[in-house]
């Protein structure tokens, strides 16, 4: 839906408007194709509708040319284009895992770190029962099994570092429950013993390809996943050691693969490394804790950019962003 006007958002018909442009009857995001700045006492009447509508908000132009509280206000900024395209794509597909996203990272933003992962857990499980993620399933090609050579996690301790390298390289380290479990473990010992620096590594072609998709769709109880989750969050366990946590990525860092290195203090990152949230694409959101960690470290808006446009971004603006350090 296209808004070339705000006062549609302000005043008492605001609220009107925000339902008629809920994804529930337009299935799509609300564009602000505003044109030139509007005045700001208008922006303000309009933006507690914005901060409330059901769809991702995208405002098309120059961040800078229009007013700051209308800025902080939307969900993703734009210059139109190729961006403004994905981003409606994606919101078409998915029109649900999109408002859910841009809803979470609303709300999520003033939380502390355990509040906001557990409303993205919550998301999480929630969506795991919806049409959308459920038509994804129905339609993928079924996954090849990976059968793993060895420990899924590898610990090593050398004086007072702790060493720990995810060595599934034959999935490209995807995290299946097996990786999961033993990180958590593995960082547990380092919280355990305050002495002790971690380096988290990848072994293979990629620091690590997220979730591993043969065990997508295998839930039987989405509310027992959300308790695993609550019990067993390799996000909440890098946050625990994060200021001595240094992580080195290369090569493709998917979903997982850059949500739980987001929570370290340090992200190292060789020049061929990519990062990309996709998870929306398939009716979810990100679900290892990006919606805590990456807005964190990037902001709210090119969270949202992410994983709206399921784009990669190369490790040049990933270092330019913040996303990553060296």
């Amino acid at each position: 839906m296209r808004v070339s006007d705000l006062r549609l958002l302000a005043g008492p018909g605001g609220a009107d408007f925000r339902e008629r442009a809920s994804v529930l009857f337009t299935g799509e995001a609300c564009v602000l194709d505003l044109g030139t700045a509007p005045d700001p006492q208008l922006a303000a009447d309009a933006i507690p509708n914005l901060r409330k509508l059901a769809a991702p908000t995208v405002l098309v132009g120059d961040a800078g040319s229009f007013p700051g509280a209308l800025v902080g206000a939307v969900d993703v900024c734009v210059d139109g284009g190729d961006d403004l395209d994905a981003i409606e794509e994606t919101t078409r597909r998915q029109p649900i895992a999109a408002t859910s996203l841009v809803a979470l990272l609303r709300a999520a933003e003033p939380l502390d770190l355990w509040s906001a992962l557990v409303a993205e857990s919550s998301t999480y499980a929630l969506l795991l029962a919806s049409g959308g993620y459920q038509r994804w399933l129905a339609a993928r090609p079924a996954p090849a099994t990976k059968p793993s050579e060895g420990p899924a996690v590898e610990v090593e301790r050398d004086g007072d570092v702790l060493r720990i390298a995810l060595n599934r390289p034959e999935a490209r380290n995807a995290i299946d429950t097996a990786t999961r479990d033993a990180l958590v473990e593995a960082l547990h010992l380092a919280a355990a013993d305050e002495s002790l620096r971690v380096e988290l590594r990848g072994k293979g072609p990629s620091f690590s390809a997220g979730g591993d998709l043969g065990e997508f769709g295998t839930v039987e109880d989405a509310g027992t996943a959300h308790a695993v989750r609550l019990t067993r969050h390799p996000g909440e366990a890098m946050a625990a050691v994060a200021e001595r946590t240094t992580v080195f990525v290369h090569g493709a860092c998917v979903g997982a693969g850059i949500e739980i290195p987001a929570f370290a203090k340090t992200i190292v990152a060789e020049p061929d490394s990519t990062f990309r949230l996709p998870e929306v694409t398939m009716g979810l959101i990100p679900g290892a804790g990006g919606t805590v960690s990456i807005p964190r470290r990037i902001g709210r808006h090119r969270t949202a950019w992410m994983a709206l446009t399921a784009r990669a971004i190369d490790v040049n603006t990933a270092l330019a962003w913040g996303l990553v350090d060296h």
